[in-house]
């Protein structure tokens, strides 16, 4: 369930970086998720990271 989630997190970042939303966020989250499960507890950890990084990121910036 939480891998699923970080999945959907981890797509919404990466479509951010080009703006133009929808299908290829989509996959490559799907993408992620698969992947994390397969790496177990350090997929987990490093999906984690890769989205918190990008929020601090971007609350530093001053975006939303």
């Amino acid at each position: 369930m939480i891998g699923k989630i970080i999945g959907a997190l981890v797509g919404r970042e990466i479509d951010r970086r080009d703006g133009r939303g929808g299908l290829k966020g989509a996959v490559l989250g799907a993408a992620a998720a698969g992947g994390m499960r397969r790496l177990g507890p350090l997929g987990l950890a490093l999906g984690g990271a890769y989205v918190a990084k990008r929020i601090l990121d971007r609350r530093r910036r001053g975006g939303t």
